[in-house]
């Protein structure tokens, strides 16, 4: 079978050829429509992003879809439509919509979820039903709560908030919510999809006008995420009570004084239950500086927690404030447990995970029988953290597990691509992990990293596409339809570049 694409991948590389070989036509070329990287650095797909240009595209990815939709029927558009909403890819509904306006006719989530205010006003006209009806996997508020369209869209926000109004006037609830299934294990409501998932601080706030519950166990603790604080301090307004969640804790992992201070004044509890206990596990208090040592707290954030009564002798799980300090090498923490006389003994397996948090001979090796439980995962905890990559290596040295899953079945070499680290995914494929592995997700290396790549929220400092990058020339297989359903668009790039360039390498599923 013809692939029309085939024109477009040559021009690509005869340009990439010229290029090299100074062609001035091809640096003049390269001139009217930049690359993407700089000049010095050009792969593949740069080139492929200025051929993409020329023809009036705004990107590889767009150009691929204007191909590929030319041969589509309705249904298979209606299909690539769906999926696209689903996975926040404005720019191929945008693109299917100026091809095929008349796209999403008779299909009512789909109308909902692209704000089409005239369609729902007619289809609610005609069956009123329709707005409390299944459309597909959600129901309609569903459909309006998760769809990211409104940042491609933004000036359909009125239109969006009336397509609300006339949904709830028919009969749907602001509460509704997905079904709980075994990847993810509580039902997420409209709530969580406005603010939480995306990002939609003005629908949120339509729906805790009109009565959404913002204590639904998701929301609050998504929203110390956003680093804006809009979305936290409208759900406390309306009465989120973060009392027995986990939402302080989260705000610690980015050292956010701002919202810690916001959730503790709500009536956040310094040392209590951390959201709901996992594993069949009796609900437990897990001490706030336990969370501050692992989290890196800086000492501004540990005065807070200590003037809202947080205790520094508080044991977790066999382990005093003082041991986790030592062993993740806040001196921030250890510095004020030391001002107040805490500074209880190590056993010998904490000195030695103490010694490696200051890169020193650590003096003997680790036995993960002998050591506590919670430390256990220290690698996977702090490979994310700034300033930590000396010490992870120090705890590989020292015999600490550097491919044991968590509670969630992520290895550390999958969040290091998760958290778009090439350096540590560099240096942990050099160790030999199981690339086979799946997570409690349902994820792969591969797939963690691009779901990394639309949802880490330091996504935009990190490097997803060079993880891939570095996961892909190991080895790892490149699902087919994987760039076709990545919402980054640089990411869909490199990807579709991919597995144009190693056929061989790319499987079904």
């Amino acid at each position: 079978m013809t692939d029309h694409l085939d024109p477009f991948r040559r021009a690509a590389k005869a340009l990439r050829k010229s290029h090299l070989m100074g062609d001035h036509q091809a640096v003049a070329r390269l001139r009217a429509h930049p690359p993407r990287s700089e000049l010095s650095e050009l792969k593949h797909a740069d080139y492929l992003h200025v051929i993409a240009l020329e023809n009036s595209f705004a990107s590889w990815p767009q150009l691929k879809l204007a191909v590929e939709t030319q041969g589509m029927d309705r249904a298979q558009k209606q299909q690539r439509l769906k999926i696209a909403l689903f996975h926040g890819q404005g720019w191929v509904v945008d693109t299917l919509m100026q091809e095929t306006p008349d796209l999403a006719e008779g299909l009512f989530g789909l109308q909902v979820a692209m704000y089409d205010v005239d369609a729902v006003r007619s289809a609610l006209w005609d069956d009123p039903t329709l707005a409390t009806k299944m459309a597909g996997p959600r129901t309609p508020m569903l459909h309006l709560a998760f769809s990211k369209m409104i940042h491609q869209w933004p000036d359909r926000r009125d239109a969006m908030i009336d397509i609300a109004d006339m949904l709830l006037k028919a009969g749907a609830d602001v509460n509704d919510a997905t079904p709980a299934t075994p990847e993810q294990g509580r039902a997420l409501s409209a709530l969580y999809g406005a603010i939480g998932h995306a990002n939609n601080m003005v629908l949120g706030q339509w729906l805790l006008d009109h009565g959404a519950n913002p204590n639904d166990k998701e929301s609050l603790y998504h929203a110390t995420e956003l680093g804006h604080h809009d979305g936290l301090a409208m759900l406390l307004a309306h009465g989120a009570d973060p009392a027995g969640t986990n939402a302080l804790y989260r705000a610690m992992d980015f050292n956010d004084h701002v919202a810690v201070d916001m959730l503790l004044k709500a009536g956040a509890r310094a040392d209590d239950f951390n959201g709901e206990p996992q594993g069949g596990e009796a609900p437990h208090v897990f001490p706030a500086l336990h969370q501050a040592a692992r989290r890196m707290n800086d000492g501004a954030m540990i005065d807070l927690l200590l003037a809202a009564g947080a205790d520094p002798r508080a044991m977790f799980k066999g382990v005093t404030v003082y041991s986790a300090a030592c062993v993740y090498g806040n001196t921030d923490l250890v510095d004020r447990l030391t001002a107040l006389g805490i500074t209880p003994a190590l056993t010998d397996q904490e000195q030695i995970l103490s010694a490696a948090a200051q890169q020193k001979p650590p003096g003997g090796f680790l036995d993960p029988a002998k050591m506590p439980t919670v430390y256990r995962d220290i690698i996977r905890e702090i490979l994310h953290l700034p300033g930590k990559d000396a010490h992870l290596r120090a705890l590989v040295a020292a015999g600490a597990e550097w491919d044991k899953p968590d509670d969630q079945g992520l290895t550390p070499i999958q969040i290091a691509g998760w958290e778009g680290r090439p350096e540590l995914v560099q240096y942990f494929l050099s160790l030999g992990p199981d690339l086979t592995h799946v997570n409690g997700y349902g994820g792969t290396l591969l797939s963690t990293i691009v779901h990394g790549s639309e949802n880490c929220p330091e996504r935009a400092n990190r490097d997803h596409i060079e993880c891939a990058r570095i996961v892909l020339d190991h080895g790892v297989a490149l699902p087919k339809r994987m760039g076709d359903l990545a919402g980054m668009p640089e990411m869909a790039a490199f990807l579709i570049d991919w597995a144009a360039a190693h056929p061989g390498q790319v499987v079904a599923g």
